[in-house]
């Protein structure tokens, strides 16, 4: 060095090498572009350390910092008297400013620096116009460039750069609809970066695999593949708001409105203490304004897309501003409904959407078609509707299915009920085929709410011509679709370590967070976000869970379950489906050959009786001896608000009743027709057969748990133990949820006399406490075999909460889905004392062969906190 000064180790060989460094070693490229600043270099290499940490600050949110420094090295280029390096700053230098939403200056720079550049540079610089014309919604434009910078590129074998290119054509691919190619770009990029030390780029990689998995409908692939790149991401030290963008997109198209919304926020607020880019917080509000719509919240929609589309308007974003409108207009039908007014701005949308190339137009036909339906106006709801129904032939299922959707609309409007018949049998099995690639139970419920308007057109049309039978195979069609879980075998997830880790972590929290709150200590807050970062975890390796991606069981007709009820050896066997169709109540009673169809009347109203009786049994749970005459009232009160005319037609023979996700949570032993009968109750017809034909196993193994702090539990348990001789009894410590999944593992009988907890907000973390902590749904999913039979007697257990359009999601569905055939459990708070009688009862009748409804019959008395489930 001259002067005999000893040169830096913190400086590369190479300056450019500093720019090389900043994706693929951020720290590294930091400390060397500060060493070269410190080190006295001269301009050209000064303008390369300030393009450096320019790049780094845009990376890290600082875009004003970005921008000084870059403002910086161009001077330092214009100095150093080389056209190239201050062609290749003023590219980095107009994407800064385009990301701080000064959008024509941007532009400017990014033309200056192709205007005066050749080669190699040029080829670079044409690639971020490009990116700046994507960013921008320009994507015919931005292909132009990249025609240009692709193979240029390649030819100066300039690998990072080329894959970063291809890299940028498949997102052009993709915004114009094309799936395919983005793919095949996407693949021929990974694979080069593969060929590099570019660490960054291998992970954006990694992202934009599982963008495309999501754009091909594979939403399982999509989430572990995004999960992978955060992890790798943040392993780097870089946050990438376009992934939180990603993930979003990918929770709303699974039906996760809610966590989409909550993590499009979370990402709002952090960009926002980064000062990060504009550009990125106006596409976050634009996720945030979709997901709330889908939330149901259009008020929030209309205030997200608003703000989303005032700053795309500023930023030069025709393309964002015109699907952020999308979504103004669609909020102001659902909140304010239609207007002439509204119709206009929906038609001028469609228009500019075509114009813009968008591959969502069809949304907006669809919208303008139904607000034309609402107002009468079938000419031009016909138009709109029949272009949206072309959306059925191509693209991912979601959209196909609402072009299904657009295309039964048009029917009904034309009065046309074979069309509008075969377009909801093509929705709904699209719908259904899609959920089969989901082996996660919640993402399966949460899907549904697609295909819940397709189920509704038919379900209306055959309601109001009363066909009885038909709107019988229709709902059952419906459910098989809504309750796929309990239609399909069970879809276990593999051995994995880390989510077995989870769960045992969260047991462990969790009873940890119960001591803690007994003893009033000062750590109980944290083991609270301990358990919230817990429960999160696992339920994102849920998700994760690949489906079976076969078909499931077909729905069953009439005939069918018609003939279930003949077979039965028990003479008078009847199945009552209750049916909700525009807010009215049907019961559909099926026996003797034949369905009959009877109108209770509102729903609304069945659900408040439902509630109201709730509340009464919660108090009246602990008195020793409720009041028979409150309890014969609001017994009376529900037959007539739930079944209506039908419960004086139940005849004396044994009763399914198969009621709507909303009316699960009835207290159907306190019914004033169905406290003296043997009746159970099952989520569909479908799951009601399936659970018929369970073969219980040979070894005949009954298993009895008893859990913590259960009032009368042990002579509970010794009771029954002493009616089956050889049972395997865990108490007293033994109970761990390791030894209680072990012993339960396909035997023929399990008791488990253990407090439990209904999660509503999340009801696959429903639990029953044993010895180490909580047993949750997830934790029952992990069984080889379930058991064939299953008693749980304590509170709530038999609680199910409805998810997506008419899932149903609970303990007991869970286990309905792996495969016990009957289940008899509480739908309201239990007495522990007055309980025992009845379990012991129940148990005294299975031993003499009784039925699950059966012996819950014979042993219940006035209790009405227990009921079957399933058959068995």
């Amino acid at each position: 060095m001259p002067g005999g000064m000893a040169r830096d180790s913190r400086i590369p060989g190479d300056p450019h090498d500093v720019l090389a460094m900043v994706f693929a070693r951020p720290q590294e490229a930091l400390r060397a572009a500060r060493a070269m600043l410190a080190g006295g270099s001269g301009p050209y290499e000064s303008s390369i350390a300030r393009q450096a940490l320019g790049i780094l600050h845009r990376e890290f949110g600082d875009l004003d910092a970005a921008i000084g420094e870059l403002r910086q090295a161009v001077r330092l280029a214009r100095r150093a008297g080389s056209p190239d390096r201050e062609a290749d700053v003023l590219a980095t230098l107009g994407i800064a400013l385009l990301q701080r939403g000064r959008t024509r200056q941007g532009l400017s720079a990014l033309d200056e620096a192709a205007a005066t550049s050749g080669g190699t540079t040029r080829a670079r610089v044409l690639f971020r116009r490009a990116g700046a014309r994507w960013i921008l919604g320009r994507h015919r434009d931005a292909l132009d460039d990249l025609r240009l910078a692709v193979p240029a590129l390649t030819r100066a074998r300039d690998i990072v750069w080329a894959a970063r290119a291809l890299t940028l054509r498949g997102h052009v691919h993709l915004a114009l609809g094309s799936v395919r190619l983005a793919d095949a770009d996407f693949g021929t990029a990974q694979g080069m970066f593969a060929t590099t030390d570019q660490e960054h780029d291998s992970v954006v990689a990694v992202q934009n695999r599982g963008v495309v998995a999501f754009r091909s409908g594979d939403l399982p692939a999509a989430l572990e593949l995004l999960d992978e790149a955060d992890r790798r991401f943040r392993e780097l030290g870089t946050p990438m708001f376009d992934l939180a963008a990603d993930r979003c997109a990918v929770l709303l198209a699974a039906g996760l409105a809610r966590d989409a919304l909550e993590q499009a926020d979370r990402a709002l607020l952090h960009l926002a203490r980064l000062h990060g880019q504009p550009t990125m917080r106006a596409e976050l509000l634009l996720i945030a304004a979709r997901a709330a719509l889908l939330a149901g919240d259009p008020g929030t929609a209309r205030r997200r897309a608003d703000e989303a589309r005032r700053l795309f308007g500023g930023q030069r974003r025709a393309w964002w501003a015109e699907h952020a409108r999308l979504i103004l207009v669609q909020a102001a039908l659902a909140e304010d409904g239609a207007s002439a007014r509204l119709l206009a701005a929906a038609r001028r949308l469609a228009a500019r959407l075509a114009e813009l190339g968008s591959p969502e137009v069809w949304q907006a036909h669809l919208l303008a078609g139904r607000t034309a339906l609402e107002l009468g106006n079938r000419r031009a709801a016909d138009h709109h509707l029949g272009v949206a129904a072309e959306a059925r032939h191509r693209g991912p299922a979601a959209s196909r299915a609402a072009g299904w959707l657009a295309e039964a609309l048009r029917a009904q409007a034309a009065g046309r009920p074979r069309r509008l018949l075969h377009a909801c049998r093509a929705g709904l099995a699209l719908i259904e085929e899609h959920r089969l690639t989901f082996g996660s139970a919640e993402l399966r419920a949460r899907a549904t709410a697609q295909g819940a308007e397709l189920a509704e057109l038919a379900q209306r049309h055959w309601a109001r011509s009363g066909g009885a039978r038909e709107l019988l195979a229709w709902t059952e069609r419906w459910r098989a679709t809504a309750l796929t879980a309990l239609s399909v075998p069970a879809v276990r997830p593999p051995e994995d370590p880390e989510l077995f880790a989870r769960l045992a972590a969260l047991r462990e929290t969790d009873h940890l967070l119960d001591r803690a709150r007994s003893d009033g200590a000062a750590s109980a807050a944290t083991l609270e976000r301990d358990r919230e970062r817990l429960e999160s975890q696992v339920r994102e390796l849920a998700l994760r869970v690949r489906g079976p991606y076969g078909r499931e069981e077909g729905a069953p007709g009439a005939g069918r379950i018609l003939a279930a009820l003949g077979d039965d050896p028990r003479p008078g066997a009847r199945l009552v489906e209750l049916v909700v169709v525009d807010g009215v109540l049907f019961a559909l009673l099926c026996g003797g050959g034949r369905v009959r169809r009877f109108e209770v009347g509102p729903v609304a109203a069945a659900v408040a009786e439902i509630e109201f009786a709730r509340s009464r049994l919660r108090r009246l749970a602990y008195r020793r001896e409720p009041d028979r005459g409150e309890c014969g009232e609001l017994g009376r009160r529900l037959d007539a608000s739930v079944l209506g005319p039908v419960a004086a037609r139940l005849g004396d023979g044994p009763l399914v009743i198969v009621p709507p996700g909303i009316l699960h949570g009835a207290p159907w032993p306190l019914l004033s027709s169905l406290r003296h009968r043997v009746f159970s109750v099952a989520p569909s017809a479908a799951a009601w057969l399936r659970a018929r034909r369970a073969v219980p196993p040979e070894d005949g193994a009954v298993v009895l748990v008893r859990g913590p702090g259960m009032a009368g539990a042990d002579s509970e348990v010794r009771a029954i133990a002493a009616l089956y001789g050889e049972a395997t009894v865990l108490a007293g410590g033994s109970a761990t949820a390791r030894n209680v999944l072990s012993a339960v593992d396909g035997c023929r009988l399990a008791h488990l006399a253990a407090h439990g907890t209904f999660r509503a907000d999340s009801p696959l973390f429903s639990s029953l406490l044993v010895d180490d902590g909580p047993l949750t749904a997830h934790d029952f999913e992990g069984l080889g075999r379930a058991p064939h039979r299953l008693v749980l007697s304590s509170c709530d257990s038999g609680q199910m909460a409805a998810v997506g359009a008419d899932e149903v999601l609970g303990l007991a569905t869970a286990l309905l889905r792996l495969g016990t055939a009957g289940i008899v459990a509480s739908v309201v708070p239990v007495n522990d004392e007055a309980a025992v009688p009845v379990m012991v009862g129940l148990h005294d009748g299975l031993r003499r062969g009784l039925t699950l409804a059966e012996a819950l019959a014979a042993a219940r008395g006035d209790d009405v906190s227990f009921v079957a489930i399933g058959a068995g």
